[in-house]
């Protein structure tokens, strides 16, 4: 308790979560290179789908409030990593309303989307739990070991759970996850929409809050820095198809510098929810007992079976069917918007939809 009042502001959760102190979640999880590169890296990576892309240009957030969709996703994104069990599974049931909506007609092929369907929520899910492990080794401390990395795919399978795609499909080896890549190269595709989202995500500055006149050309430096860095993750097929360029000199020099600002950052645990703080505000209490070591309320982690059980929620790819059936109706067969019910519900869970 003496933790809980000397950091008074700060809300202790519920419980630990899904993976808790020592895992290797909250290892790589925890360190600066995820909620930024990493995080970056996996929502511009994720445009190259083109059901995905089809239900994020049709919902247009990220160009009409760039700054509020960053921040709750990324918010939701730590959530999983670190919140309370109530707290995710809350967070996990909305979003499948909030996912409902993007349903609609592919803009260049045959076909349908849906934010719902199990294989994009499943590209969605392998995309983000690899970036964030890339950008970790790239300019964090360096690879897992055997063990630990056996660990990070088993939990990546654990956070699956939390979405409409099954765990049974995730990959638990490096060289599974390679396979899976491979596999769904051939369905990538660099359209319009998806150039178009994948060069406006790589723009840092856009979600960075207003800064004072004389601390801009520092800010822009920053978002320089990790766009560069970003960038320098991506193989070089994935540059040529969304036709992004960058040198190999630059995608070299900015290791070593990302490398040392990263573990300058992570000294203190207090300048990491500074620097959280600019790029996701909402994301800060999720974080932030993680980083100040102080305890939940309940010593426990649960798995999301059991979170379930305790907390009254359904599995994702069971919830709200009734509401998805009626969504689809309105926009596939009536041609009508779809309802922004889960959208609305959500601003309590991750965020107001404005700032």
């Amino acid at each position: 308790m003496s933790k809980q009042r000397r950091h008074g502001a700060v809300e202790p959760h519920e419980d630990y979560g899904f993976f808790g102190p020592g895992s290797v979640v909250w290892k790589v999880w925890g360190y600066p290179t995820s909620l930024t590169v990493g995080f970056q890296r996996a929502v511009v990576v994720e445009e190259l789908d083109p059901p995905l892309v089809a239900a994020v240009h049709r919902t247009q957030g990220i160009y009409q409030r760039p700054r509020t969709r960053y921040d709750r996703t990324l918010r939701y994104f730590a959530m999983v990593a670190f919140a309370g069990t109530r707290e995710v599974c809350r967070a996990a049931d909305v979003l499948v309303k909030v996912h409902s909506k993007a349903v609609g007609q592919l803009p260049y092929s045959e076909g349908t989307y849906d934010a719902n369907d199990p294989a994009s929520q499943l590209w969605i899910q392998l995309t983000g739990w690899h970036s964030i492990l890339y950008a970790y080794e790239r300019y964090g401390p360096g690879r897992l070991t055997e063990a630990e990395e056996a660990e990070y795919w088993e939990a990546c399978a654990t956070a699956a759970e939390l979405q409409t795609c099954s765990p049974d499909d995730v990959p638990r080896t490096r060289e599974g996850v390679r396979a899976y890549f491979e596999r769904m190269r051939p369905q990538l595709s660099a359209s319009p929409i998806a150039r178009q989202a994948m060069n406006h995500l790589l723009r840092t500055e856009l979600v960075l809050p207003p800064t004072p006149l004389w601390a801009r050309p520092a800010s822009m430096v920053v978002a320089r820095a990790q766009r560069i860095a970003t960038i320098a993750t991506l193989p070089r097929w994935m540059r040529e198809l969304a036709g992004i360029r960058q040198s190999r000199l630059l995608d070299a020099l900015v290791v070593p510098v990302m490398k040392a600002s990263f573990a300058l950052a992570h000294l203190s645990p207090r300048l990491e929810l500074r620097l959280l703080g600019r790029l996701s505000p909402s994301t800060v209490p999720v974080v932030a007992p993680i980083k100040l070591d102080i305890p939940p309320l309940r010593d426990e982690v649960l798995t999301p079976a059991e979170a379930r059980t305790r907390h009254g929620y359904p599995k994702p790819a069971e919830a709200h069917l009734d509401l998805r059936a009626r969504q689809a109706t309105r926009v596939l067969g009536e041609g009508r918007a779809p309802s922004e019910q889960g959208l609305l519900e959500s601003q309590e869970i991750l965020g107001p939809l404005t700032s």
